[in-house]
Parts: structure tokens; C-alpha cells; sequence
């Protein structure tokens, strides 16, 4: 894929800002070692310094060059997870310190030109004032991924959510479906995470188990170990899955589909398959990632061929990572959809009553439960589609969560 001029210039300003942070920060960690009375001390300062830098290089090229080049153990693991961390929490900080400064700087321009000259200022005042309010805006992104990293990554949450679907049968209506997604598994989701996961959507007592992608991040993650524990799921009528984009980055998408098969799974690719309970049936689809944003020109059509996987004469699930795919399913006559993919932003944060969240730019359909009207030979006036999408386990990038609790979801389908 090459890159337009807008995307040659935002690679631009990302390299520029990461090269202009880390040299803010190393060089006022260095200068702050210069009050040092300690020679040990600034030695110790200064040699930690270094081999912080030493370790973001590593860490950049480790990602550039798809990861597996370095020895990965849990020592290595947390330590390139910090470096990680610490790259965009330090660009953030960077740029919230240099917004303040250059307020400072138009105040004080704007201060010079409206006083009076005989007016008194009382710069000394206003000097404190900015270099506080500096420090305190750059330590804020610091202080939150901190949190994030260690609060908020793995305090995984259960949420109960009551899905009307239409043209539901009788025996369905209390049906109960456990959904994780995202999993993430490598090195900022050790497997012994994963196994907690599973412990906890075991617990829920669901129906039928459906994991709605991104088992792994890259192509030297554990995937094999990722479906072992996900086949620890158990449910009357098994667990069900789908493909994500990291299974495409990672070339596993077949690999993916043949360990759920030797573990008596179901990963469905473009096919359907029918869940009967009581006497009655639910046909279910399940398809790979469905790419919109991942290309440049023109766009691939959403869930091509999927008329001919939906029923018309019982109601239709449908697995598909991409939450954006919920436009077609709608109009195809799918009554359910359940996706993943944008980690719920997996950093959210309410500013003047609008929440930022960095899933905004790839997705209207972001976390929880969306309904669109539903067509299709099935569906009748005043009838809604929904697509869950879950806010997923693991984490992508930034190794932690800001007001987005990864999720394991319990859905009842209610008769609408």
C-alpha cells in the first residue's frame, strides 16, 4: 500500500514529534542530574538514561521489523511493554507542556502590547503560575497510562445486555450467548490472563460461546496457545468464532480455522451453520475481516455473496469482526450482528461532555448496542436490527486501558 501526500505528510509530523519529545525528555532528565551533588548518583541517572533510550530504539525496531528478531521472556516482555507505554504517554506529555508554554508566550506578548507602561505586571507571578500549570498538563498523560497499565488493563468486566430480535422463536427468548473478542494474546496478554478470562465467561452459564476475532496481534504470537485455552469455553452448544484483521496480518487466517477444528470448534469462514435449542433454530454466519479502511481507491463491498447464507425462515446471527459491516447486515435481513475490533477506543476521555475516543475515526459504531431498521423479505414494519460490538480483552499499540474496561459479554435474546 503506498501513501499519498496526506499520509507521507501526518508520517512526517508523527516521526518530527518523536524525535522532538524524546529529546525534550533525555535531555531534561540530563540536565536535572547536572543539581545532583552525588557523582553516583548522576552516573546512576544518566546510565539510566541511556539504556532508556537504548531501549526505545530496540523497541521501535522490534515493532518495525514484525517482532520475533529479539529473545521474548517475561523480563523482555515487560520491559519493551514500558517502552511502549512510555512512547505515546511521553508525546502526549510533550505536547500538553509546549501548548501551555506557547500560551504562555501569547500571554505575555498580548501583556507587553495592551498594559500601560506604567502598568505593574506582575510577571514573577504569572512565570509560576505557566511553569506549574506546565508541569501539572505534562504529567497528566504520564499519570494516566500509568493507570491504565496497571488498573485498568486487566480489570476485566461482565456486562449483561438484553438483545430484541425480531421474528425470535419462543424456545430462544432467555437464550444466553457468552461473547469475547480481541484477545490479543503475546506479549502485553500473558496466557495465564487468557485463562482467567475464560474462568470468568465459564462462570456466566451462556447458551453458546461465540470469540469474534483478533485471537493474536502478529505473526510470532502464540496462537496455538490462545485457541487452547479459548477451547477450555464450554457451552450446550459449543463455541463458534470468526476471523479478525490480526489473523490477516499475522498470515494465520487457515491456521486459525484448523485449530478450532482439532479442538472441536467451529471457525466460520464466508459459511453458515444452524444452533437448534428446544426444538427450534437460529442459522448463524460467520465471515472474515471485512476490509473498508485497511485499503486505499475504491472499496471492497461489504459481506459479498452473504444473501445466500441468510435464512429467511428463522432468525440470523452474524460473526464479523468489522463493526462497519452492520450497514449491510441490516439491509440483508440479519437481525443480529456481533463484531469487535475497536477495543471500545480502548483509551475514552469526556471532555466538556463529548467523549475523544480514537475509534471515532475508523467507526460510528464503537461499543456496546447500535439497531438500524432491518430489511429483507423477513422483516417487517417497524423492525430493528442490532449489532453488539464488545469492547474486546487485550489491548493493541498502547499496552493499557483509559475508561474503556476490557469485557466479556453476557447477551439474552428477547422476543421484540
Amino acid at each position: 500500500m503506498t501513501l499519498g501526500l496526506a499520509g507521507i505528510a501526518v508520517l512526517c509530523a508523527i516521526i518530527a514529534l518523536l524525535y522532538l519529545s524524546q529529546r525534550f525528555w533525555f535531555r531534561s532528565l540530563w540536565n536535572l542530574s547536572d543539581r545532583f551533588r552525588s557523582q553516583t548518583l548522576k552516573r546512576l541517572v544518566r546510565g539510566a538514561a541511556v539504556a532508556g533510550l537504548v531501549l526505545l530504539v530496540l523497541s521501535f525496531f522490534d515493532r518495525m521489523l514484525g517482532r520475533g528478531w529479539l529473545v521474548h521472556n517475561p523480563v523482555a516482555s515487560f520491559l519493551f511493554s514500558i517502552a511502549q507505554l512510555w512512547v505515546l504517554s511521553s508525546m502526549l506529555a510533550y505536547l500538553f507542556y509546549m501548548v501551555v508554554r506557547v500560551a504562555e508566550w501569547i500571554w505575555s506578548a498580548a501583556t507587553r502590547v495592551l498594559h500601560a507602561p506604567k502598568t505593574r505586571v506582575p510577571t514573577e507571578d504569572r512565570r509560576a503560575f505557566f511553569r506549574y500549570s506546565a508541569r501539572f498538563a505534562a504529567a497528566m498523560p504520564l499519570v494516566a497510562a500509568v493507570y491504565g497499565y496497571t488498573a485498568e488493563r486487566f480489570d476485566y468486566q461482565v456486562r449483561r445486555v438484553e438483545i430484541p430480535i425480531a421474528n425470535l422463536p419462543p424456545e430462544f427468548d432467555g437464550f444466553h450467548i457468552t461473547q469475547i473478542s480481541d484477545i490479543h494474546m503475546g506479549d502485553f496478554m500473558p496466557r495465564y490472563e487468557v485463562s482467567r478470562a475464560v474462568d470468568i465467561a465459564n462462570q456466566l452459564g451462556g447458551n453458546v460461546v461465540f470469540v469474534t476475532g483478533d485471537l493474536i496481534t502478529g505473526p510470532h504470537d502464540p496462537l496455538r496457545e490462545c485457541v487452547e485455552e479459548i477451547a477450555r469455553l464450554r457451552a450446550p452448544l459449543g463455541v463458534w468464532g470468526c476471523n479478525g484483521n490480526h489473523e490477516i496480518y499475522a498470515d494465520a487466517e487457515d491456521e486459525a480455522e484448523a485449530l478450532y477444528a482439532q479442538h472441536g470448534m467451529k471457525l466460520l469462514r464466508q459459511s453458515r451453520a444452524e444452533l437448534e435449542w428446544r426444538g427450534a433454530k437460529l442459522n448463524l454466519i460467520g465471515v472474515d475481516y471485512q476490509r473498508d479502511h485497511m485499503v486505499r481507491g475504491p472499496k471492497p463491498p461489504m459481506l459479498a455473496g452473504i444473501e445466500s447464507l441468510v435464512r429467511r425462515d428463522m432468525p440470523n446471527i452474524l460473526l464479523s469482526h468489522n463493526p462497519n459491516s452492520f450497514y449491510k447486515a441490516a439491509e440483508s435481513g440479519i437481525e443480529l450482528s456481533l463484531a469487535g475490533h475497536t477495543h471500545g477506543g480502548q483509551v475514552n476521555v469526556e471532555i466538556l461532555d463529548q467523549d475523544v475516543n480514537p475509534s471515532r475515526f475508523i467507526t460510528r459504531f464503537i461499543a456496546g448496542l447500535y439497531q438500524l431498521p432491518l430489511y429483507g423479505a423477513a422483516a417487517s414494519n417497524g423492525q430493528q436490527a442490532c449489532l453488539y460490538v464488545n469492547r474486546g480483552l487485550g489491548t493493541i499499540g498502547l499496552p493499557a486501558r483509559f475508561g474503556v474496561d476490557p469485557e466479556i459479554t453476557l447477551l439474552t435474546l428477547r422476543r421484540a
